[in-house]
């Protein structure tokens, strides 16, 4: 297949655990991004298969790592990843050895369901600028704990709060009432912070003219 020649970002979206890149969050979200780049988004061997279960951490890296090599090839220009919880801490582990221009958490699973067990190594060891898009009522994501681990990463890191959001950034109707708004302004707020953070890596990575 010939290689499209493009300068445009493109920005690879990842799914969560428990549903498909055709699921209607991924598929709402895939269209407002793509008002901002080219955006691809794929699934993970264990739900190309039907299973429930996702696969080894290993195996979903590479999975991932093969989507990433696969738009590489397909398109020219910077690539961002982007995921929804769980695909957006596999994009962690994958910029860890990929050359990826920033990361996009759309409710990053900061405390593992169940076990409560912490994943913030991977944050920890990251260099690529990241994006957290986190809701206040996240169970895997309480604020305050992802603050402590933002104060040890070495990496630029910003956060966006959807205030009464949930896993899936959606806030209740009695929230959004009180704030005389709707679930549709709080997607294009967040779809506002995400530009702005993407168009700000864009515009460090351009090389300074002469002084």
């Amino acid at each position: 297949m010939p290689r499209a020649n493009s300068s445009k970002l493109i920005l690879l979206f990842a799914p969560g655990a428990g549903a498909s890149s055709a699921s209607s969050w991924m598929q709402a979200w895939s269209a407002r991004l793509s008002r901002i780049a080219f955006v691809s988004s794929f699934d993970y061997e264990y739900m190309r298969s039907g299973r429930r279960r996702p696969d080894p951490l290993p195996r979903l890296i590479e999975t991932h790592r093969q989507a990433f090599h696969a738009i590489r090839q397909a398109q020219s220009g910077p690539i961002a990843l982007a995921g929804k919880s769980m695909g957006s801490r596999i994009g962690c582990h994958v910029a860890l050895s990929e050359k990826v221009e920033a990361l996009v958490c759309f409710g990053y699973p900061l405390r593992a369901a169940g076990s409560g067990k912490l994943r913030d190594q991977v944050l920890l060891e990251l260099t690529t600028p990241i994006l957290f898009v986190q809701g206040t009522r996240d169970p895997l994501c309480p604020l305050p704990l992802l603050e402590a681990v933002r104060r040890n990463m070495s990496c630029r890191n910003e956060l966006y709060v959807v205030e009464d959001g949930d896993h899936s950034l959606n806030a209740t109707q009695r929230s959004l009432s009180s704030r005389a708004t709707t679930q549709a302004e709080v997607d294009e707020q967040i779809l506002r912070s995400v530009r702005g953070f993407l168009a700000y890596q864009e515009d460090a990575a351009q090389p300074s003219g002469p002084g």
